[in-house]
């Protein structure tokens, strides 16, 4: 049965059926099956065909109650929760398999995707190229303007909280509140620090607080977001003044590395001379030591030669005279002869005038009462020291 079934009243000329007359056949239809069958009919109208039966609206009721019973099932996958709505408010929140709810109109689903990793870009968009410069310029504690470029990522945790406390539509995403979060923390931390700061050293020490800044708005407002990371892509001075602020940068860096090299000198510098006035203090220490040792030590000789000299001051004086002698003639570059004695056999330490030899020949020296010999060098030699100890000893016994 079509349109073209002239008992739609198609038209004689070929032409589309009369929508009027269309709605009006339509209806009688209706109405003689719900009749049973019976149609009075009118004088010339065509035969009607056999209605359908009871059976037959059961089973069409039927098949659409299923279809729409049908449509209630749904299925929530892994990571995601489905919220159902009942008249548009919240019944439950159902895990991940698959699940049937009462069809619409009674009940509808929301499904939101807790697993997926969202991200928002402030400053630019897809790349950092693509500025945007209303919401990169952001201003330092120091007044100066820099751009700013970062991207946050988030997740979701609570789906209820998600769809009615956004202040969004259902089904919206909530880039639009996270981006706005994001601009209200990462100005509010770049506001509290030195452009330095931001620039360089102190990258993640921003990231970080804007994290926890927007994570604290996000809890305030119970909007079930949890931020997960803050990204800083770029951080500039603008462009107007970016080959300036690249000047002020080289001296600084050449500031820092003289500052450094100044700073190397001193310590190879500095601790030599603290361990050379620490040697000096020693060796000035170890000087006076000394000095008082030997001091005490030649108190304490005299003392005890005094008191031998109390005893037998002869004995003593010759002793501390031939000591002297000995001591003196030892550093002397001459040799004493004995010529009273007539010893025509002279022995002279040659050997050890020869080793103990200078350079320059030494004058010779000629002494009252006896005869020098020219010698080369001074020597500490013990028979020419005992010779010399034996003739004044001599000498001293003719004297008395």
């Amino acid at each position: 049965m079509g349109l073209n079934d002239p008992q739609w009243g198609n038209n004689k000329n070929g032409g589309p059926p009369d929508l009027e007359e269309l709605l009006r056949k339509l209806n009688a239809k209706v109405a003689e099956m719900l009749n049973g069958g019976k149609n009075g009919g009118t004088p010339g109208s065509p035969t009607p065909r056999p209605a359908m039966g009871g059976a037959g609206v059961g089973l069409i009721v039927g098949i659409i109650a299923l279809v729409w019973a049908g449509s209630g099932f749904y299925m929530v996958k892994e990571g995601q929760r489905g919220v159902v709505l009942r008249f548009g408010k919240q019944t439950e929140v159902t895990q991940a398999g698959l699940r049937w709810h009462f069809p619409a109109p009674i009940e509808s689903v929301e499904i939101v995707n807790l697993s997926q990793v969202r991200t928002v870009e402030v400053g630019y968009r897809s790349s950092v190229n693509n500025k945007q410069l209303q919401e990169s310029l952001m201003l330092t504690d120091d007044e100066n303007i820099i751009d700013v470029q970062f991207a946050v990522q988030y997740y979701l945790n609570d789906p209820s909280a998600y769809l009615f406390n956004n202040a969004l539509p259902l089904n919206k995403d909530a880039e639009g509140l996270v981006r706005q979060a994001a601009e209200t923390a990462i100005r509010e931390v770049v506001g509290k620090n030195k452009m330095d700061f931001v620039l360089y050293e102190g990258r993640e020490q921003v990231a970080a607080a804007a994290t926890k800044l927007m994570q604290e708005i996000s809890d305030r407002y119970k909007t079930g977001i949890i931020i997960s990371k803050v990204t800083m892509q770029n951080a500039q001075p603008p462009e107007q003044v970016q080959a300036a602020f690249d000047d002020a940068v080289k001296a600084g860096q050449d500031r820092e590395r003289q500052k450094n090299e100044g700073q190397a000198y001193a310590n190879d510098v500095v601790p030599r001379a603290k361990g050379m006035a620490a040697r000096l203090i020693e060796e000035s220490l170890g000087y006076k030591q000394s000095v008082i040792a030997n001091a005490e030590g030649d108190a304490s000789r005299f003392k005890q030669i005094l008191v031998e000299y109390e005893k037998a001051p002869g004995v003593t004086r010759d002793r501390m005279y031939l000591d002297m002698m000995q001591q003196v003639m030892s550093n002397i570059s001459k040799v004493m002869v004995d010529q009273k004695n007539g010893n025509s056999l002279l022995y002279l330490p040659l050997d050890k005038l020869i080793e103990s030899s200078r350079p320059a020949t030494t004058p010779v020296v000629v002494d009252a009462g006896a005869s020098a010999v020219p010698a080369t060098s001074s020597g500490n030699d013990n028979a020419a020291a005992q010779r010399a100890r034996d003739s004044l000893l001599s000498r001293d016994r003719e004297s008395r």
